[in-house]
């Protein structure tokens, strides 16, 4: 039975690429000594890769000497081959590189509600930047209550999410983004509306019907739902701001986002130096997600807009 010869080049390693941009412009200069100035080495150095990569392949590429440099046959065949080679990885280099510049996909958000009113504009700013530099990527926005959001990004049916910071959940990441402050609340008709704040004692507001928020809140913050007497619950601030509007209830919501009815004379603020909060707002992805470029760049964007 007779062995077969092993291949020279079993697998192409980044030492032999080297060595046949090194042939090329060999070849391409007509000789070691035109080859100097253009590689930036000696030819002694350049005559000794050469001979590493003859080695290598098993081929006798070209004739130097005092006749002058001139291909063999297989010589030729290597050059138009490494030509290929070459082209072939600039060309994966350029469309890699062009994936970073020209974005494709699309992005799938779920926010908490009424972010909109947040002068900041951290979330806007960023899908602006994302869409300048990705025309084609398709973004989908999904305004779902926290509690919703984060278990979503867990099962993957969301990309990213912005959320009240609150316990950290296992498996997601958390990157704080804003602060807004909420004020408790009353509308036209409340029986507090048109009570002097002075005059305003903290047992009368206490035993108010009040809204409490079904999402996760730190536990400082739950403190503030605690002391007031809530008989009335809603999945996110929209719906609290519904009940809040009836004139029944009470209700802490973030002041940007009263603030329009509150110009317009709708809601008032109940003593406003004592009874707020601040809760920190974050973007939440899953730990250990598979690369995704476009929620990458989404992500730098929303860094840079700090």
């Amino acid at each position: 039975m007779s062995s077969r010869r092993p291949d020279p080049l079993a697998q192409v390693s980044d030492f032999d690429i080297r060595l046949l941009r090194i042939f090329r412009s060999v070849v391409e200069c007509g000789g070691f000594s035109a080859a100097e100035t253009v590689l930036g080495i000696g030819r002694s150095a350049i005559s000794q890769q050469m001979s590493d990569l003859e080695q290598r392949l098993g081929l006798r590429l070209c004739q130097r000497g005092r006749a002058g440099f001139s291909l063999t046959e297989e010589g030729r065949e290597v050059y138009q081959s490494a030509l290929q080679l070459l082209s072939a990885l600039e060309s994966f280099r350029t469309e890699v590189n062009g994936l970073h510049q020209h974005l494709r996909g699309e992005l799938i958000i779920g926010l908490t509600d009424n972010l909109v009113t947040l002068p900041h504009m951290r979330i806007t700013h960023a899908l602006a930047q994302l869409k300048e530099r990705g025309p084609d990527v398709q973004i989908q926005i999904r305004m779902i209550a926290p509690n919703e959001v984060e278990q979503g990004v867990l099962d993957g049916r969301l990309h990213v999410g912005v959320v009240p910071q609150a316990s950290a959940l296992s498996g997601l990441e958390y990157q704080p983004l804003y602060s807004e402050r909420s004020l408790l609340y009353c509308a036209v008709g409340h029986p507090l509306f048109y009570a002097d704040d002075k005059q305003l004692d903290d047992e009368r507001i206490n035993t108010q019907d009040a809204i409490a928020p079904t999402f996760r809140l730190p536990a400082e913050i739950q403190a503030h739902y605690q002391a007031l007497n809530c008989t009335a619950s809603a999945s996110d601030r929209e719906g609290m701001a519904f009940l809040i509007l009836t004139g029944r209830y009470i209700g802490y919501l973030p002041d940007h986002y009263a603030s329009l009815w509150v110009q317009q004379g709708r809601l008032r603020a109940l003593k406003s130096a004592t009874r707020f909060y601040d809760l920190s707002l974050a973007s939440v992805t899953r730990k250990g997600r598979r690369p995704h470029l476009v929620l990458e760049s989404f992500l730098e964007s929303l860094a840079a807009t700090r």
